[in-house]
């Protein structure tokens, strides 16, 4: 008897080894659509019917391939690995959830071990979340399983199974023996303990089942990237692992990201295009005016761009890329900044102070326009300073900053280190011209000269230099570019630095800025976030006082509202007359 071979068997396999089960996928497929429900949105509460790349593409391969076990003398699943690789909103977790929901009730596993991880518990209580409505929602399931939300388990007594949520480490995984495991957002992963635990947890289990589900991330997640790329290869040659079901949907690189492309026609055999490709379920329950709205943003914005390759077109993007475009920067510059005409204006400061041998940056953000200080966006003061032994060391740039110098953009200090005593001096001066609300610094190798300034009355933050709290600031500066607010008046230093500045994504698409050479400074970009951060702490309000004159007693003192309260509590037990 001759079978189909699978979606990425082995070429020319053993037809005693390898066939394709049609009862087992179907049974798969029915388990899903007869027992759940979808449970979000428009569709909530309906039977889960599965979208035709859902059933054909992914559960009827996983759990209708199967080879025969000699050890055991039966079939078994052929895929002991998954990894499924799609664009957000594609409904990866509602397919992981079915998938546990079937692994804890239908895989004929006595005593099953299903598990959810993820990179931390609230993560892998997403999918968990999602399983424990669709039992909820059932009227079988919910008669059969047992919900414990506290513990996040749902138990199966009659076989003695259970499907629960580890912790996010893999001392977590010591101890289990997993028939199944949904690992969410691989990305997150920062390295592969726990991927490496959970897949030697599977002890004696006759067709256990490890499925990574994940959507592409920067190139900063080198565990992602490496399991990535072996899954492409396993496509282009099967024999490197016939244990690996792959499904990936990354818009190839050659591909033009902007176009939206077609959405295909299987039964005719044409395949997805465009944004289609990366993501099956558009047209079907993703909106496609959702992902025109983002790319409208992607078109102006390099760092939407890069989010909306990674997390809507499933591409791996690198780590670093080029931030600032230069014709946007020059578009936004404005007329000369006028430090005469924002004296006493509030504004807000950013200082980057680096090695005693190196540039360092002060800026100075005023609210709207040199005219107007309730404009959209900022008008941006900077100042720079760098010893002359700096300047001396830097022939291919010596005569452009010697030219900066001369026309006053930058300061130069004698010596072979910066002149913090000038430094303080100058932004001393600001102080008393301008009036500083909150300065933001970098704490590193900052805090002499800071708590100088705090001392003399300024209001100082601390200004982490991480991702976490820089991704917001490099958002708003990106718009303010973008909308032509941030009024920098093309001063030549601060345009130089913004020239050198890369955005550096870490793997959750948070990000910061980076230089990509020692020699490339961008520390005018690091201060200018410095002071966008702390415009974003709210202003104390400042208390109406009023003087109380204690001269004369004569005049008769009004009643005391709190004593008569007083009086009132302490000697009156009747509470219907309060």
């Amino acid at each position: 008897m001759s079978y189909p071979i699978a979606p990425y068997a082995p070429d020319d396999p053993d037809p005693s080894w390898w066939r394709y089960d049609k009862a087992r996928a179907d049974r798969a497929v029915m388990f899903i659509e007869k027992l759940l429900v979808h449970t979000k949105g428009r569709t909530a509460g309906e039977p889960f019917l599965l979208s035709p790349w859902q059933a054909d593409g992914i559960i009827r391969p996983i759990f209708g391939t199967v080879r025969y076990d000699d050890q055991f003398n039966e079939w078994s699943r052929q895929y002991r690995m998954g990894w499924i690789e799609l664009g957000r909103k594609n409904g990866k977790s509602e397919i992981a959830s079915a998938i546990a929901l079937l692994g804890l009730v239908g895989d004929d596993e006595e005593s099953a071990e299903v598990y959810s991880v993820a990179a931390d518990r609230d993560q892998a209580a997403l999918v968990f979340n999602t399983a424990k409505r669709m039992v909820e929602l059932s009227p079988i399931l919910s008669k059969r399983l047992e919900i414990v939300d506290s513990r996040k388990r749902i138990i199966d007594r009659k076989t003695n199974s259970v499907y629960a949520v580890l912790p996010g480490d893999a001392a977590g995984a010591l101890g289990v023996n997993a028939s199944m495991v949904l690992m969410d957002e691989v990305l997150t992963q920062r390295d592969r303990h726990l991927f490496d635990a959970m897949r030697q947890s599977f002890g004696t289990r006759k067709q256990p089942l490890m499925l990574c589900i994940t959507t592409a991330a920067y190139t900063s997640a080198r565990f992602a990237l490496e399991e990535h790329e072996f899954s492409e290869r396993v496509v282009k040659d099967p024999n490197l692992d016939p244990s690996r079901f792959v499904y990936l949907r990354n818009l190839p690189k050659e591909w033009d990201w902007t176009d939206e492309g077609t959405p295909g026609d299987p039964r005719k055999g044409i395949p997805p295009t465009g944004w289609y490709w990366a993501n099956p379920a558009l047209g079907d329950f993703l909106n496609i005016n959702t992902l025109r709205d983002e790319f409208r943003d992607a078109k102006e914005k390099p760092s939407a761009e890069n989010a909306f390759r990674v997390f809507r077109l499933n591409q791996w993007v690198a780590q670093a890329t080029r931030w600032i475009g230069m014709d946007a920067w020059k578009a936004t510059a404005g007329d000369p900044v006028s430090r005469e005409r924002l004296m006493g204006r509030p504004c807000y400061a950013g200082l980057d102070l680096a090695s005693t041998a190196d540039f360092t940056a002060w800026v100075l953000l005023f609210p709207g326009t040199i005219d107007d200080p309730t404009a959209p966006g900022f008008t941006v003061l900077p100042r720079f300073w760098v010893p002359r032994a700096n300047i001396e060391r830097r022939q291919e740039m010596r005569e452009e900053l010697s030219t900066w110098e001369r026309q006053g953009f930058l300061t130069v200090t004698d010596g072979e280190t910066v002149d913090y005593e000038r430094v303080y001096a100058d932004i001393c001066q600001d102080a008393e011209d301008f009036n500083i609300r909150h300065l933001g610094y970098d704490p590193w190798n900052s805090l002499q000269i800071v708590q100088r300034l705090e001392d003399g009355g300024l209001s100082v933050v601390k200004v982490p230099q991480s991702a976490t709290r820089l991704n917001e600031p490099c958002k708003i500066l990106e718009s303010l570019i973008a909308d032509k607010s941030f009024r920098h008046g093309g001063n030549p230093v601060l345009s130089w630095m913004a020239n050198n500045v890369e955005l550096e994504f870490k793997a959750d698409g948070l990000m910061k800025p980076k230089r990509s050479r020692d020699a490339d400074k961008i520390d005018g970009i690091a201060a200018t976030l410095n002071a966008i951060a702390v415009s974003l702490v709210p202003d104390e309000p400042v208390p109406d006082v009023e003087f109380i004159s204690f001269a004369d007693n004569s005049a008769e003192s009004p009643p005391d509202e709190l004593d008569d309260f007083l009086s009132q509590w302490r000697g009156n037990d009747d509470e219907e007359d309060w």
